[in-house]
């Protein structure tokens, strides 16, 4: 979920193509129809960008109250066998040997350049480890799972499962009406509750900067589920537009703008997710693909030439994905690659790749808007305060 140079095709999510071949779609396209959705395709499914509120009313709604996304297009899988943290390792420079049951950690798929093939959610359920991959990459993610570690470990995956997201500070309060227990989760923590028979996996998680969860639901449940989550008066349906806004001010990467197979984790900002006991000198340094790449950014023996900052518009001039950035003297130094007008601060705001020497916070550069000098600031991330619930 890039680049200051010319960058590859990716197979991205947040691209909306003009195409539309055999889109795909999710157990709530009906629902989406019934309630006003505008449909879009986007990682080769139809699914709606916003709803007859619009984009802005969408976003506010989620900070303030609690919105119910369909995200039913991304992958769904599960590793199973007792040697499948250790191989998920030699994937991913992230602890999950170490993860306790009930434990929700983010990774970062490589490729042996050491460069993200993807970012995903991995949950130690005790009896599996549960992974959620973005869904323009599902398809390649699994082969390459399959393919890297399916001799040590059985990958399954789970079409058979949907996924909606209900964000906000009062989704606790919807959710916990129709669940009782979901309230006592925190933050990147999840269990199976019983809801109508059948079975939920809840993570307190998302991709906003607010509190809220992930639920995965069987896909013949889907519709019942979101349908008595949007009953509740706290929640009301949100589109793509809304999410890509909220996961922006969160300053959350999206994969295959923000990052994509050109960009190493000390270029994203993604450090954070490389635990110590997989760094030079923990128990299990090493041990996955580009690690002699990665290690030596985080140590500094390999440069990083360039790195993700924030960006925030010193006028009310949106900048765009692809835009150009200079430095004050007009040298090319990096692009933007998320851009728009924050609904919450009602500012523009960006991020995107500058060299290194410019990456440092308060530091004026310009967005070339056709063919117009909009200044910048480089500023830090998160643009609004993320509430996540820690209890």
């Amino acid at each position: 979920m890039v680049a200051t140079m010319v960058r590859p095709p990716l197979h991205t999510e947040s691209r909306l193509s003009t195409a539309t071949p055999e889109l795909r779609t999710t157990p709530l396209h009906a629902l989406h129809a019934e309630l006003g959705g505008r449909m879009v395709p986007f990682a080769g499914y139809s699914l709606p960008v916003q709803y007859p509120s619009g984009l802005i009313a969408e976003h506010r709604h989620t900070r303030e109250s609690a919105g119910l996304f369909d995200i039913s297009h991304m992958g769904q899988l599960r590793l199973e066998g007792q040697d499948a943290a250790a191989a998920l390792e030699s994937l991913i420079p992230a602890d999950f040997v170490g993860l306790g049951v009930g434990k929700q950690r983010y990774g970062l798929l490589l490729t042996d350049e050491g460069t993200i093939i993807d970012d995903l959610m991995v949950v130690n359920r005790g009896d599996d480890l549960f992974v959620i991959v973005n869904g323009a990459c599902k398809e390649q993610d699994l082969a390459h799972i399959q393919e890297r570690i399916g001799s040590r470990c059985r990958v399954v995956n789970m079409p058979e499962r949907s996924l909606l997201a209900l964000q906000g500070p009062k989704a606790v309060d919807a959710f916990s009406r129709l669940v009782p227990g979901v309230e006592k989760l925190v933050f990147m923590t999840g269990a199976r509750f019983a809801w109508q028979g059948g079975e939920l996996h809840v993570t307190r998680s998302g991709y906003t900067g607010e509190d809220g969860f992930e639920i995965s639901v069987d896909a013949s449940q889907a519709e019942a589920l979101a349908r008595e989550l949007l009953a509740q008066p706290e929640v009301k349906p949100i589109g793509l537009g809304a999410r890509n806004s909220l996961r922006l001010e969160a300053g959350l990467c999206l994969y295959g703008n923000d990052i994509d197979t050109t960009t190493t984790p000390a270029e994203a900002g993604l450090l954070w997710s490389i635990q110590k006991v997989r760094r030079t000198g923990g128990a299990r340094a090493g041990g996955f693909p580009g690690a002699q790449r990665v290690l030596g950014q985080i140590d500094g023996t390999v440069p990083v030439q360039r790195k993700r900052v924030g960006l925030v518009a010193v006028d009310r001039v949106p900048v765009r994905d692809h835009t150009e950035l200079q430095d004050t003297a007009g040298t090319r130094i990096g692009e933007v690659t998320s851009g728009l007008l924050g609904p919450t601060i009602d500012r523009p705001v960006a991020m995107g790749y500058v060299a290194a020497p410019h990456a440092a916070a308060g530091t004026r550069l310009n967005a070339m808007v056709r063919g117009k000098a909009v200044p910048m600031e480089v500023a830090p991330t998160p643009f609004v305060p993320q509430r996540y619930y820690r209890g």
